[in-house]
């Protein structure tokens, strides 16, 4: 007879490729045990406009919803373990960088939709163990007041691993800012944490400075343009 195969490992189980998706029942996944520790990790923003004006949009006013000139941004808070905070977007040219830090980099502005990869941040696995804290999010730079009448999805693609999306709710506050996913890494272990949040500013405050106060990063902020 055949010797009997060797049991396996403790914590060798096959690593499972199939798409997370996360929910509010399930908003959370580590990417730790979904394999993807090394190499890069692209994080990508679709969105469509509606083209129907409906609820709460329509009691505002079309000038509330969305426009033909919509420009979108993408962008990342991040905090690394030596306590150094910063941010990338396009807003004031900061796109970061992938191979010195932050190890993060946003790759265009998409002004219109149009472009068919629409716009991606992508973040160094290599070096997540410099990382403590990641916050996507994305602001309305021109084109509309809020997020109303918009269908957005954010989709997570480890270079190894399992890719993981998830879409946001429909917006039912004048919101121009909204806080996607927060990536953190406790005690070596990195964990995307669905967040789907849109933020209300106070008047004369920015998108940024509100995604600030709302996530405690603590960082002064001064006018920027693209």
């Amino acid at each position: 007879t055949a010797p009997a195969a060797p049991a396996p490992a403790p914590g060798s189980a096959p690593v499972s490729l199939s798409k997370v998706t996360l929910t509010k029942e399930a908003p959370s996944v580590s990417l730790t045990k979904q394999g993807g520790t090394s190499g890069t990790m692209r994080i990508n923003l679709n969105w469509q406009v509606h083209k129907q004006f409906s609820g709460w949009a329509s009691k505002l006013g079309r000038a509330m919803a969305m426009h033909s000139d919509l420009d979108l941004d993408l962008g990342a808070l991040f905090e690394l373990a030596d306590g150094s905070k910063g941010v990338v977007q396009a807003l004031g040219n900061s796109f970061g960088s992938l191979h010195q830090p932050p190890f993060i980099h946003l790759d265009a502005d998409d002004r219109t939709g149009a472009r068919a990869a629409g716009e991606n941040l992508t973040v160094n696995l290599d070096q997540q163990k410099l990382f403590r804290r990641i916050l996507v999010f994305v602001t309305i730079y021109e084109g509309a007041r809020s997020f109303a009448n918009l269908h957005a999805t954010v989709t997570l693609q480890p270079q190894f691993g399992a890719p993981i999306d998830f879409s946001l709710d429909e917006c039912t506050v004048p919101s121009p800012v909204c806080a996607l996913a927060l990536i953190t890494n406790t005690g070596g272990e990195l964990v995307v944490q669905r967040e789907a949040r849109y933020l209300v500013p106070q008047r004369g405050t920015s998108p940024q400075r509100t995604l600030d106060h709302a996530y405690g990063w603590g960082m002064n902020w001064t006018p920027g343009r693209k």
